[in-house]
């Protein structure tokens, strides 16, 4: 399983100049940190966002990875969300970032 650090690389290298994202995005990684994506900046400041993510750190290395869906992952718990709506909007753009970081 990868770090908070490694992950936080790969969002970084994958985000470039900017995300794409058109908010600020936040992985809340249940007692392992935050990655804060924030136009073309990464960081782990644990900063307001208008899209909170919360699950684990193997887990969100799953969705990066396609072996765990998204809907399936959000249905059993797995990953809360802030605000689902959004979070629906994002899914193709935050599935090209995750595409981006492997």
């Amino acid at each position: 399983m990868a770090t908070l650090e490694q992950i936080t690389d790969r969002f970084r290298t994958a985000v470039g100049e900017d995300s794409g994202l058109g908010c600020k995005v936040k992985f809340a990684l249940k007692g392992e940190g935050v990655v804060l994506i924030d136009g073309g900046e990464v960081s782990n400041a644990d900063d307001p966002a208008d899209l909170v993510m919360t699950l684990s750190l193997s887990d969100l290395e799953a969705l990066g990875e396609k072996r765990l869906d998204p809907m399936m992952a959000f249905m059993t718990g797995r990953l809360k969300v802030s605000d689902m709506n959004l979070a629906m909007q994002l899914q193709p753009k935050m599935q090209a970032l995750f595409n981006r970081a492997k």
